[in-house]
């Protein structure tokens, strides 16, 4: 969960080194209470005591608006917003034409609501509900993004049959996620047929995104399993800061940016020739969802050179704890006294990094969560990792497989929700996502 991977970060005494040089150093309104479909979007754990950015007096920049339709889907390279609401559906139809039309009425709605307007235009009767639920009346865009996935169990269910003629074009790479060693799944947080990941700068607009797509979706699709995130845990644009996590280090130091074109390229967007069997996803990508629980109790009775040494960063600037700043290169051969290495072979930096994983990258757009407390009692938090990667077999699973057994941060953390989705490439403007699978083209 540090800057170059999905975890969060060895707890070897070695001599510090470097670090010690530095040791010195150092809503604007209320959520509104949903009923009906949208309380079962868990909207009481987003509040979780986390206030809605205030507006300020001399505040006049005004909010982002990004399009919904173009080459890629918007909430990937984007620059990463401050508040997530993520939902997992089960697809109930079995007619091709009714989820058909279902994709074309999400993508008319998000292309609405990423503008700052109503879901819909419709005018209703007095006697029938509205054609929006409302709560974002009045509320800018701020910066919306609707991101839709198809999970594995849109193109064959369980048994293996093809659901609605697609099963041909299935991406090779497009599976349930292997068993990871610690990993402790919850089924009612894993798995879903079709993804919706809405992520703005306000949490009423990203919940007004989920409810009304899920409001519209009734009857051909229903609700798996959502969760709402706060505080960015990555940055992926050269114009951000680095966030923190709830472990309280810098987060996504290295991670790709939208202004390395190349490395995206590289990495990100499935490219043709990448699947003879599947060219529709050219101009999309993989995504990588994984709901990790963070032991904060446990972590925070860890002293200080423990937390450092198994991330194998200083917490106060992120530099490496091979010296320098932030953003400067990691030397993991440097020795400290008796020959140890300064940045422990076990920490996360080290088995997370480009250079222990083949050079492949990844872009992580995860978000923290806080989801109330435990049957123990615990804080029942941690990170919500996303990653958007050009093929899950070749830039995650390796990684994550060694993240899981050698990992030392493993010791404060339970992976407990798992999905991994195709995501389609943009829909041009009239189209719909996904029309280059329904479509043929």
């Amino acid at each position: 969960m540090t800057s170059e991977s999905d975890g969060v970060t060895t707890e070897s005494g070695e001599e510090a080194g470097p670090r010690d040089a530095r040791r010195s150093g150092t809503s604007r309104r209320r959520m509104l209470g949903l009923t009906g479909a949208g309380a079962a979007l868990g909207v009481a754990g987003f509040a979780g005591g986390f206030a809605t950015r205030a507006a300020t007096a001399d505040d006049t920049t005004p909010p982002a608006k990004y399009p919904f339709f173009g080459a890629h889907q918007a909430g990937i390279a984007t620059p990463a917003q401050d508040r997530l609401h993520f939902a997992a559906f089960d697809v109930t139809t079995t007619d091709r034409q009714e989820l058909v039309t279902l994709l074309r009425a999400w993508s008319m709605a998000a292309a609405r609501m990423t503008a700052g307007e109503s879901a819909s235009a419709e005018e209703t009767s007095y006697d029938a509900p509205p054609a929006d639920t409302g709560e974002a009346d009045g509320l800018p865009a701020s910066g919306l993004t609707i991101t839709i996935g198809f999970g594995p169990g849109l193109f064959r269910d369980a048994s293996g049959k093809d659901r609605f003629g697609i099963a041909a074009r299935a991406p090779k790479a497009l599976r349930t996620l292997p068993h990871f060693p610690g990993d402790n799944l919850d089924a009612a947080r894993s798995g879903g047929d079709l993804c919706i990941q809405a992520c703005a700068d306000d949490p009423q607009v990203a919940v007004h995104a989920v409810r009304n797509l899920a409001r519209i979706g009734f009857g051909t699709v229903a609700l798996r399993w959502s969760q709402l995130g706060f505080g960015r845990t990555s940055s992926t644009s050269t114009s951000q800061a680095t966030p923190r996590n709830l472990f309280g280090f810098k987060d996504g130091t290295a991670n790709l940016k939208a202004e390395d074109p190349d490395l995206l390229d590289k990495h990100v967007w499935v490219a043709r020739g990448d699947d003879s069997g599947a060219e529709w996803l050219a101009g999309g990508s993989y995504l990588v969802a994984r709901r990790i629980n963070m032991q904060i109790e446990t972590w925070d009775r860890t002293s200080l050179r423990e937390q450092e040494t198994n991330i194998g960063r200083d917490r106060a600037n992120g530099a490496p704890l091979s010296g320098g700043t932030e953003f400067s290169a990691v030397d993991f051969a440097m020795k400290g006294r008796g020959g140890t290495p300064i940045i422990d072979p076990r920490s996360h930096v080290r088995l997370a990094h480009p250079s222990t994983n083949g050079g492949v990258q990844m872009l992580r757009r995860g978000y923290n969560f806080t989801d109330g407390s435990n049957a123990l009692g615990r804080i029942d938090a941690g990170l919500f990792f996303i990653a958007f990667v050009r093929n899950p077999d070749t830039h995650y699973i390796p990684m994550q497989t060694r993240l899981a057994s050698q990992d030392r941060l493993q010791e404060y953390l339970q992976h407990t929700g798992s999905g991994l989705f195709a995501v389609p490439p943009g829909a041009d403007e009239g189209s719909y996502v996904g029309a280059s699978l329904f479509e043929g083209r």
